[in-house]
C-alpha cells in the first residue's frame, strides 16, 4: 500500500499520520495565509475573480510578481566605469572659502538687454561672481564693465538641438578652469534677477542640493519622446523633463563634462524629427534625466528661475513693460510652490512641487524670465523695492 493510499486511510494507520497531520496542517495554513495576504495587499482592481478563486489564480500571480523584488539588469561595462567616476566625484566635498565664487553663464544670440539691471545687481560685490558669456550670433556692446571681454569662444545654437546642451557645456568647462567658482546658473539674455546678490550668494553657495528641475511628465512631450534606441542606458521609466535654466554645485558641474555615454545617446536620438511624430528637446531632457538616474537625492527636482507658462505655446509667456508692477514682482520672490506643467491632456496638467531650502521652505525663485528689454527700467526702478537680502 502506497504511503499515500495509508495517509488518506486515517485512523487504522495513525501511527504513520501522527507525524504526517501537522505538516498538512502548517502548508494548509500557509498557503490560506499566503492567499489571504495577497488579497488584502493587492486589490484586484476590477477582476470579476479574487486571490481565493478556485478557477482562475492569473489575479494573485500579478499581485505576487509586483510584490516580489523586480529583476535589475546587468549594467553594461560603460556604464559601471560612468558611475564609477560619478561615485568619486560625488565623494569629494565641498571646498567653499572667503574666495568662492558663483559663476554667471549667460547663453543669449548676442545683446544682453538687462546688462544694466545686473550691473545693480553685482555692484559692490566684485570676487564674488565670474561672468561668462557666450553669444551665439554676434558679439554684445557692453555698457558695463562687469561684462566687458567676458566673452567665450562660442558656436552657433540651433533651438531644440543638442547644440543648446553644447554651448551649456561649453560655459560649464570655461568655468571650471577657475577653481574658486564653487556654484554655476545658467541664464539667458530675458533673464532677471529677483533678490540681491547677497541673497542669492548665500542661497546657492551654502545650499545642499543643486537647482535642477527634473520631473515625469507621461505625456507626448515628456516621456512620449524616449527613444527606443537609447536603450539599454536610459529606459523610458527614466526618462524625465525640466527646464534647461539650472544651478548646480561644482561637482555636479564636473560630472557633465565627465559624462560620455549619457550624453550620446542624447547627441544621437533626441532633436526634432529624428522619429516620426517626436521632437525631442535635448535641453529638455538631457540633465533632468541624467541627474535623476545617477544622483536624484543630490538635485532640487525644481529651477529657481521663474517662468509663465500659462499660454500654453512652445515659448513661455514675455512680460512687456505694461505688466510690470510692484505687487507683480512681490508675488514672484515671494512664491514658495513650483510648478511643473505636463502635456497631458489638451492643456496639459500642472504639478505643484514645494520649494525647501535645506528642509526649510523659502521662496523658490532667485531669477525670473522671459521680460522684454523695453521692461527694462521700469525692473531697475522697480528693483531695490522687490529684492530681498536676508535669507
Amino acid at each position: 500500500m502506497g504511503e499515500t493510499q495509508k495517509i488518506l486511510q486515517g485512523p487504522r494507520h495513525h501511527h504513520h499520520t501522527s507525524l504526517k497531520k501537522p505538516l498538512w496542517v502548517v502548508l494548509a495554513v500557509s498557503v490560506t495565509s499566503m492567499l489571504l495576504i495577497c488579497t488584502r495587499m493587492f486589490p484586484r482592481h476590477g477582476r470579476s475573480s479574487s486571490c481565493l478563486g478556485l478557477s482562475s489564480t492569473r489575479g494573485c500571480e500579478d499581485a505576487l510578481s509586483a510584490w516580489l523584488p523586480v529583476h535589475v539588469r546587468k549594467y553594461t561595462d560603460e556604464e559601471i566605469a560612468a558611475r564609477a567616476v560619478v561615485r568619486d566625484i560625488l565623494r569629494t566635498p565641498p571646498f567653499i572659502t572667503e574666495n568662492s565664487k558663483i559663476a554667471f553663464l549667460f547663453l543669449t544670440p548676442g545683446t544682453l538687454p538687462f546688462e544694466k539691471l545686473w550691473d545693480e545687481f553685482f555692484k559692490g560685490h566684485e570676487g564674488k561672481f565670474s561672468i561668462y558669456i557666450h553669444p551665439s550670433k554676434e558679439r554684445p556692446v557692453h555698457i558695463s564693465r562687469h561684462f566687458s571681454d567676458r566673452e567665450i569662444h562660442s558656436d552657433e545654437v540651433t533651438w531644440g538641438r543638442i547644440s543648446m546642451v553644447d554651448a551649456e557645456k561649453r560655459l560649464l568647462v570655461n568655468a571650471l578652469e577657475d577653481p574658486d567658482n564653487q556654484h554655476f546658473v545658467l541664464l539667458s539674455e530675458s533673464c532677471i534677477p529677483l533678490h540681491t546678490f547677497d541673497y542669492t550668494y548665500r542661497y546657492l553657495l551654502y545650499s545642499n542640493v543643486s537647482f535642477i528641475e527634473s520631473f515625469v511628465d507621461p505625456g507626448p512631450h515628456g516621456t512620449g519622446r524616449h527613444m527606443e534606441h537609447m536603450l539599454p542606458e536610459i529606459a523610458k521609466d527614466d526618462f524625465r523633463k525640466g527646464a534647461q535654466w539650472f544651478t548646480m554645485k561644482r561637482q555636479h558641474a564636473i560630472i557633465v563634462m565627465a559624462d560620455g555615454l549619457y550624453y550620446s545617446k542624447f547627441r544621437q536620438y533626441c532633436g526634432p524629427g529624428i522619429e516620426a511624430d517626436k521632437n525631442c528637446i535635448a535641453d529638455e531632457h538631457y540633465l533632468p534625466t541624467f541627474f535623476s538616474m545617477i544622483d536624484p537625492m543630490g538635485i532640487s527636482n525644481w529651477s529657481v528661475t521663474y517662468v509663465d507658462w500659462s499660454e500654453r505655446r512652445w515659448h513661455p509667456k514675455t512680460y512687456g513693460a505694461h505688466e510690470i508692477s510692484l505687487e507683480f514682482m512681490k508675488n514672484v520672490t515671494s512664491e514658495d510652490m513650483s510648478v511643473h506643467v505636463t502635456s497631458v491632456g489638451e492643456h496639459g496638467d500642472e504639478l505643484h512641487w514645494p520649494c525647501t531650502w535645506n528642509g526649510i521652505t523659502r521662496p523658490c525663485y532667485l531669477f525670473a524670465r522671459k521680460f522684454h528689454p523695453d521692461a527694462l527700467d521700469t525692473l531697475v526702478n522697480l528693483f531695490p523695492n522687490y529684492t530681498s537680502a536676508v535669507l
